[in-house]
């Protein structure tokens, strides 16, 4: 299969007929518009390049994914949850978290060109982030896409112990609460690992994804305020 180079069109080619020796590299070019990123979430694709790069599309098998309900906690982070002082928010600072992520990456791959795309997504109401909070100070969080009944993770950032943990940790309640039923994030790695995600087949996640999708979440799940769920700190 050749790469798909894409044009004004806002169509993308199958996700199952991704490159599997680029891990779903799945096509090329476009633009970072509302348009293009919603239908791309929409079919379990996402935009991932650097800043030398043209813009690259990904549909990766398998795919990472958490059950908001089976977060691992373990003895240590137990204890820890226990003795903390700090404060979740949902909503609270879009473009400081987002901006925390790049920070934490070296601005390998969120670029000013993927902040602007990603911040106009949240003024609609696509975006969303998680903030974590010590006195008033933003430690870490992460944001991502919402898709109904799935939340597409996109990127965290801790400057504190722990921080970026509690974020998913809280947020993971939240959403199950609001209903909602899986958590994407995208490739494994050991820190999710350690967390409780876990791989799928691509072609189970598209499944689960256009299921999902049509779940309505309770009205206040993307709301501003605080996360205070389980009593956690």
């Amino acid at each position: 299969m050749l790469l798909t180079n894409l044009d004004d069109c806002l169509t993308f080619p199958d996700p199952n007929n991704a490159l599997s020796y680029y891990n779903g590299l799945i096509a090329q070019g476009g633009d970072l518009s509302v348009e293009r990123l919603l239908a791309a979430y929409h079919q379990g694709i996402f935009p991932w390049f650097s800043e030398d790069e043209p813009i690259l599309w990904w549909s990766p098998d398998p795919r990472a994914v958490f059950d908001p309900l089976q977060f691992y906690v373990n003895r240590t982070f137990s204890k820890f949850l226990k003795k903390c002082d700090y404060q979740v928010t949902i909503n609270h600072d879009f473009l400081s978290v987002i901006h925390g992520c790049a920070k934490n990456h070296g601005d390998t791959w969120i670029t000013d060109e993927m902040i602007n795309a990603y911040s106009k997504l949240h003024q609609l109401g696509f975006a969303h982030s998680v903030e974590v909070w010590q006195n008033d100070y933003l430690i870490g969080g992460l944001y991502g896409v919402s898709q109904g009944g799935i939340f597409c993770g996109e990127s965290m950032f801790s400057l504190k112990s722990n921080a970026s943990k509690i974020a998913l940790y809280a947020f993971s309640h939240h959403f199950a609460d609001c209903g909602g039923l899986l958590i994407d994030c995208q490739v494994l790695n050991e820190h999710t690992a350690q967390l409780g995600a876990f791989n799928i087949p691509r072609k189970d996640y598209l499944r689960y994804l256009k299921q999902l999708q049509t779940i309505i979440l309770k009205p206040h799940c993307y709301q501003k305020q605080y996360l205070r769920y389980h009593s956690f700190c």
